[in-house]
């Protein structure tokens, strides 16, 4: 007969780091890898935000993680994600009104932005992450849940196809 000890309640790890430090440090690269993503700085910005505010009310619990970063990018991207179908729904409903939503110019140093646009969300999720986030296929694979693999996969198509849409397209080409 074995007898089980009932563990007590999780160890609380007190935060190695400030909250405002690690905010500093932290904010502007989940900013920009957000802004990549939506496409919309203003909106990205706003989503980072939120994530902070959110890690901000766990921070004794989140801040003794491994890995705090991950949490509030995952809460970022989660929010970012949830944004896109928000917004993926209204321009059905307003199609459904006939309703015509015309985007306006943009400028061209967003050029980077409008090609990864024309990406899957999955591919261009790794890409962002990989290059804008600097993170290995192992935690990008981590991150999304996906294998490896499927990971490399993303990342070889999506390059594939940034380098084809900016050969493709003629010099000062703003469509």
């Amino acid at each position: 007969m074995t007898v089980r000890h009932q563990a007590g309640p999780p160890r609380v790890v007190p935060p190695a780091v400030d909250f405002a430090d690690f905010y500093r440090a932290h904010f502007h690269r989940l900013a920009v890898q957000l802004y990549a993503y939506l496409g919309d700085h203003a909106e990205a910005q706003d989503l980072t935000q939120e994530a902070f505010c959110r890690l901000l009310e766990r921070w004794d619990r989140v801040g003794g993680y491994d890995d705090p970063v991950a949490w509030v990018r995952r809460v970022g991207w989660n929010l970012a994600t949830s944004r896109l179908r928000r917004v993926r729904t209204a321009v059905r409903h307003l199609a459904r009104q006939r309703e015509e939503h015309v985007p306006g110019p943009e400028p061209d140093r967003v050029a980077l932005v409008r090609a990864l646009a024309t990406l899957p969300a999955a591919q261009r999720q790794a890409i962002v992450l990989h290059h804008l986030a600097r993170l290995s296929v192992a935690e990008i694979a981590g991150h999304l849940g996906a294998p490896e693999g499927t990971v490399r996969s993303w990342l070889s198509r999506g390059r594939a196809a940034l380098a084809s849409y900016f050969t493709e397209r003629p010099e000062g080409d703003d469509a």
